[in-house]
């Protein structure tokens, strides 16, 4: 499996999602194999499911390096998220991850789950 820039990434964090998953990675004392998987899953209000936690490699991944992070992504789940932005909000009304998807056709209210 080989590594890809930025430039051919398929999904993009903001500034402060990356600072707040580095946060966590050294909080959660990640160990360096490990990067962050992000996916989908079958469930959920809305169908599909987002997946967003630190994993290692397996196969089927690619792997792709954003502002120094290793993203693994299984190359199934691309179709799913292309495109899509990963934001971290630290507001009085909400505070987690965020994710904004246009191949997203219906989102549920808490924001985790979406149809396409």
């Amino acid at each position: 499996m080989s590594t890809v820039d930025t430039a051919f990434a398929p999904v993009s964090f903001t500034e402060t999602a990356l600072k707040e998953l580095l946060k966590l990675k050294d909080q959660q004392e990640i160990a360096d194999d490990f990067g962050l998987r992000v996916g989908v899953e079958g469930g959920g209000c809305s169908g599909m499911s987002y997946l967003l936690g630190f994993d290692q490699k397996k196969d089927g991944d690619q792997e792709f390096i954003i502002n120094g992070m290793k993203i693994f992504m299984n190359k199934a789940h691309q179709m799913y998220l292309l495109g899509m932005q990963v934001d971290w909000q630290d507001g009085l009304n909400s505070r987690g991850f965020t994710f904004s998807n246009p191949n997203a056709e219906s989102t549920c209210g808490c924001g985790t789950s979406f149809s396409v």
